[in-house]
């Protein structure tokens, strides 16, 4: 029988426009990789919520989402001391490649939430990546002032130019300095990441979070076609080496 793993609101507070972070207390054992997803059982939805983590230490967990539908806005109404039924450690996660010394971390909209922990685990392996987040407006923008707070060469893109560079990601990486980086680590929705796989030229990671419809893959939703056939992200994780994915 299913035992639950209760979690205890800690923090659950509106950040952006349609972004809100909340931070979950409870047991965090099983989280071993930045990227990792948890699944979150909202009450009276009858379904569980895959959520990226952004953050997590030894008793909370950080979480970032945008409130795009039932299940979030109720999420959104929680308060303080509030619990919820969490799976915890799913998916695979970012693998971080030691032998890279430039990593680079490309991040668009809520997809930015998962390259914070990331971060911190690539500057404890001795690296010091540059930071390349994209958003729609200057009011979407999240975390940048956190990455710079880790001492990161950090860079905005905004697609109406109302902060940083006007345009995306894939805008930024062309007023980088040519050798500036040697990998990639980048989540974000599906045009970002497939700009970023066709036009940045050196070996990485992407993460397809937005493609976790349930965190189980009974949906099927998240099946997507890999050099290895058709995989489900849900169940084996939203992380893919360039190499893997097949894009159309």
């Amino acid at each position: 029988m299913y035992k639950k793993n209760i979690y205890t609101v800690l923090r659950n507070e509106q950040i952006a426009p349609k972004t809100w972070v909340m931070v979950l207390g409870g047991d965090t054992q099983y989280l071993t990789a930045p990227g990792q997803f948890v699944n979150i059982a909202v009450d009276g939805k009858y379904l569980r919520r895959p959520i990226s983590l952004c953050d997590y230490d030894d008793h909370s967990i950080t979480l970032l989402y945008d409130v795009v539908g039932e299940g979030t806005a109720i999420m959104s109404r929680a308060k303080v001391n509030d619990t919820f039924d969490v799976l915890t450690g799913l998916g695979n996660g970012f693998w971080i490649e030691k032998e890279y010394r430039h990593p680079l971390l490309l991040g668009g909209g809520i997809g930015v939430a998962p390259l914070l922990r990331l971060a911190r685990d690539l500057k404890d392996a001795g690296q010091n990546p540059v930071v390349a987040l994209g958003f729609n407006t200057s009011a979407d923008v999240v975390l940048a002032d956190d990455f710079e707070a880790l001492g990161l060469e950090t860079y905005v893109s905004t697609a109406d130019g109302t902060r940083g560079v006007h345009g995306f990601v894939t805008d930024i990486l062309k007023g980088l300095e040519a050798g500036s980086y040697d990998y990639y680590y980048a989540c974000g929705p599906t045009p970002m990441l497939r700009a970023v796989a066709q036009t940045v030229p050196c070996d990485g990671q992407l993460s397809l979070d937005e493609r976790m419809g349930c965190g189980f893959g009974a949906c099927m939703c998240c099946s997507i076609e890999t050099t290895r056939g058709s995989k489900r992200v849900c169940k084996e994780g939203p992380v893919f080496r360039k190499e893997e994915l097949i894009w159309k």
